[in-house]
C-alpha cells in the first residue's frame, strides 16, 4: 500500500461500506489499485478538488477522510478486530489480542491501547467484546448453532461464560434474546 496514493477512510467497516465507497469511485471517476476496509489505494494521484468532491460525496453516506497518523492507526485496529470476529473461526486463535494486534501493527501493544483508547473513548478490550455481542447477536438470531456452539466459534471457554457476559451487556441471557430477538443487535457499519 503506497501512502502518497491511499486514502484512509472512517466507517468503512463491512463489505457493503467497500461497495459503497467503491461506486463513489465510479462515479468521480477515479482509478484505483485496491480497496479493503478503511482504505483505497489509488492507481494515480488526484488533484485537490476531485478529492474534495469525492469526500463530500463520501460524507453525505456518511463516511469521512482520516487523516492523522495515530487516526489512521485506530482504524486499521478497529477494521482488523471487525474482520477477524466476523470472519473468523475464534476457537483456532490461539494468541491473545494484544499479541496479535502487536505483531500484525508492529508497535508495542501500549502504544497501540493508548492511541485506540484516546481515540475512541473505550479500550481495545471493550471494542472486542461489543464486536463479539454484536455477532454473537448475530448467530443468535441466525438460529443454526447452539449457545455452546456459538461460544466455542466466538472464542469463549464455555458456553457460561459467554452467557454471563451477554447478559452484562445486553440485560438477557443468550436464550432470552434469541427468544424475543427484537433487535438489540445493531449493524457493524453503526457500531
Amino acid at each position: 500500500m503506497k501512502d502518497t496514493n491511499t486514502l484512509y477512510i472512517k466507517n468503512m467497516v463491512c463489505q457493503r461500506c467497500v461497495m459503497a465507497v467503491e461506486s463513489v469511485l465510479q462515479k468521480h471517476h477515479i482509478p484505483y489499485n485496491r480497496i479493503d476496509l478503511g482504505w483505497v489505494e489509488l492507481s494515480m494521484q488526484i488533484s485537490d478538488i476531485q478529492k474534495q468532491s469525492f469526500f463530500d460525496d463520501l460524507n453525505a453516506i456518511g463516511f469521512y477522510e482520516v487523516k492523522s497518523v495515530e487516526l489512521q492507526l485506530v482504524e486499521k485496529i478497529r477494521n482488523h478486530i471487525i474482520q477477524a470476529i466476523q470472519n473468523e473461526d475464534l476457537s483456532e486463535m490461539k494468541e491473545t489480542w494484544s499479541e496479535r494486534l502487536v505483531a500484525n501493527f508492529h508497535k508495542d501493544y501500549s502504544t497501540l491501547s493508548k492511541a485506540f483508547s484516546q481515540n475512541q473513548g473505550y479500550t481495545i478490550e471493550h471494542f472486542v467484546i461489543i464486536q463479539k455481542m454484536e455477532r454473537i447477536k448475530a448467530l443468535l438470531l441466525y438460529g443454526e448453532l447452539t449457545i455452546a456452539e456459538i461460544a466455542f466459534t466466538t472464542g469463549y471457554s464455555s458456553s457460561q461464560f459467554l452467557a454471563t457476559q451477554f447478559k452484562q451487556h445486553t440485560g438477557m441471557t443468550p436464550s432470552e434474546f434469541r427468544k424475543n430477538h427484537k433487535g438489540n443487535r445493531r449493524e457493524i457499519d453503526e457500531i
